[in-house]
């Protein structure tokens, strides 16, 4: 009698992995992104006293300059404040700004949505109303006025943000609910007396979460984007905090003889959007299960 090999499915982590190795554009943006997670946790405590030294006799000292060490290699700033030490400082402030306006946004947009779409149509209509005033401000416009009457801060920058984003969430998540709510397993559970809320976070969300992860991927370079955008007006993080829009908000008026102090945390801004927007593709069709097997053979090719 012969034996029968037995194929082993690989478990989601390492199929995942496999995956994200087919799709090396996406090897590198998540290679990028921990890089910059990792100067967001520690960059102010390693560097934190040279982001902040002042040394005149090194203002706006050009790039490339190795003499005074590797932290100099990105140039100084007008204070004479190393550019590389500031831009791993700063990444803590972005990333927590964008950060946070993403998470609060899709907690309440999502739960908003999974009502909208789940309860009777009155009240959907109400919660769609409240989206379609948030939505009639431009994002920016409604930031500008909030943040002039509020004043800016961290804490404020991230309620402002993530208000302006809600509505994408929530009606993302109602057209998802609007269609999932009349599979036959949601049809199922409430024939069977499943409560409501059972229904909504054990049967309809993870159904709901892959779209919801690529969105947020998404999100996240958006509102990095617009905390740049207001830092660079000058009414997001002040002094002494520093942000990567913040930084090239100081440095435009030395365009014309130091480029370099507007240069490196733009090209870091658009770096991280960039990998945050592969990464989202990726996510796309790493958790769809209709298009990942492309993904799939691939890796499979490859090993």
């Amino acid at each position: 009698m012969t034996d029968i090999p037995i194929v082993e499915e690989p478990g989601a982590l390492r199929r995942y992995a496999r995956m994200l190795w087919a799709d090396k554009f996406a090897l590198c943006a998540v290679i990028f992104l921990l890089v910059v997670v990792l100067m967001a946790l520690f960059g102010p405590a390693l560097m934190g006293d040279l982001a902040t030294r002042q040394n005149l006799r090194g203002r706006n000292a050009p790039p490339f300059d190795l003499s005074r060490g590797w932290v100099w290699f990105m140039g100084a700033d007008a204070l004479g404040r190393p550019l590389l030490a500031r831009i791993v400082v700063a990444a803590q402030n972005t990333m927590l700004v964008a950060a946070g306006a993403v998470l609060g946004s899709a907690v309440i947009g999502t739960t908003l949505g999974l009502v909208a779409g789940y309860a009777g149509k009155r009240t959907g209509e109400v919660i769609m109303r409240l989206a379609d005033i948030i939505m009639s401000f431009p994002s920016l416009l409604l930031a500008v006025v909030v943040l002039y009457i509020l004043g800016p801060s961290v804490p404020n920058l991230i309620i402002v943000l993530a208000i302006t984003r809600i509505p994408v969430y929530l009606r993302t998540t109602r057209a998802e609910v609007l269609e999932i709510r009349e599979r036959m397993f949601v049809q199922a559970a409430l024939v069977m007396g499943a409560p409501t809320q059972r229904i909504l976070f054990r049967h309809i969300l993870p159904v709901v979460i892959p779209t919801l992860t690529t969105l947020a991927t998404l999100d996240f370079a958006f509102v990095m984007l617009a905390e740049s955008s207001l830092s660079f007006l000058g009414i997001g993080i002040q002094p002494p905090e520093i942000t990567w829009g913040l930084m090239i908000a100081q440095g435009k008026q030395y365009l014309t003889n130091a480029w370099w102090l507007s240069f490196w945390p733009g090209l870091a801004i658009i770096l991280t959007t960039l990998s945050l927007n592969l990464l989202s593709n990726w996510l796309r069709i790493a958790l769809d299960p209709v298009q990942r097997w492309r993904l799939e053979m691939r890796g499979r090719k490859n090993d």
